[in-house]
């Protein structure tokens, strides 16, 4: 029996022993299915793996490929942990390689505050009738949330009915791999809203389960907010493609301009690792211009003729 048969036992073993996440696991399916369909063989030797790996560079971006190798890294270990294999391939291959840093899309200050002041001013500037209100004020708190918290969309569209104290501003975060963690909204007028929020639709939040919701009842999707952002932005006049991620972004960003500490700004997002987050450092360019302006030696230099 080639290891390819173990790619089923593996997945169960990420799924209830590792309690990896859907979407992990969906990955990890992809990346193995195309790494034996590049075969001939079921039991891929070194040179084999070797070419595959060359293939993956010739073919995907470069964190792809970093996460596609991961994937198969780790097949190869569950195989040698449990037994399955009497060698790893994986020990002999060298897979370093220079990967470019992408740096995220953040809003800028200036579009958040316009879409935040066109959005308040929404129901009087559109005639909306009353009856929609309680529509738009889901859509005010699910972005207000958006900013105030960072919290992923997929968070944020699955947040329980129970999970959030209006009063508090309180909210428990279901993140990747069923992890929790608690994010505090500090905003007085924010919290404000939610409340508005949910005494405008509490008997319909407390029938489904979830806080954010359709207009037949059920959990708003993260689709749903995608498009719900997209045609307030437009109606706003901004022409940037703004997308529920960019709002993390933006949270994380602006936080460490404002001289948050790196490692909470880590917690609050639920990154596992710091280096995610350090990214962030690199895009915080308010902070950086302030300091370099105030700071900079150049400014206690005398030079004769300069401007």
């Amino acid at each position: 029996m080639g290891i390819q048969e173990k790619v089923t036992s593996y997945l169960e073993y990420c799924e209830f022993r590792k309690e990896l996440d859907k979407k992990t696991l969906k990955a990890y399916r992809i990346d193995l299915r195309q790494y034996f369909d590049f075969f001939d063989s079921q039991d891929p030797q070194k040179e084999h793996i070797e070419n595959y790996i060359t293939n993956l560079h010739k073919s995907f971006k470069q964190k792809t490929v970093k996460r596609k190798i991961a994937t198969i890294r780790a097949f190869y270990a569950y195989l040698e942990c449990e037994d399955l294999i009497e060698e790893n391939p994986f020990r002999k291959i060298k897979v370093k390689f220079k990967e470019t840093i992408m740096l995220p899309r953040i809003i800028p200050r200036e579009e958040i505050e316009k879409l935040l002041n066109f959005m308040y001013a929404y129901p009087e500037t559109s005639r909306k009738i009353s009856t929609d209100n309680k529509y738009w004020l889901r859509d005010m708190a699910i972005v207000e949330v958006l900013f105030a918290t960072g919290v992923r969309v997929y968070e944020l569209s699955n947040i329980k009915a129970d999970c959030i104290n209006i009063n508090s501003g309180l909210i428990r975060i279901m993140g990747k791999g069923n992890k929790e963690r608690y994010i505090q909204i500090g905003e007085v007028s924010v919290l404000r809203l939610l409340k508005k929020y949910y005494d405008a639709n509490e008997e319909a939040i407390k029938k489904s389960g979830f806080f954010f919701i359709n207009q037949r009842g059920n959990r708003f999707s993260e689709q749903s907010i995608r498009n719900m952002l997209k045609k307030y932005a437009k109606l706003a006049g901004i022409e940037r493609n703004i997308t529920p991620h960019m709002w993390r972004h933006s949270f994380a960003t602006y936080l460490i301009e404002e001289g948050v500490d790196v490692s909470c700004v880590q917690q609050i997002l639920g990154h596992s690792s710091i280096k995610t987050t350090q990214v962030y450092i690199h895009v915080a360019a308010k902070k950086q211009a302030e300091i370099l302006k105030a700071m900079h030696p150049r400014n206690q230099m005398n030079i004769t003729g300069a401007a």
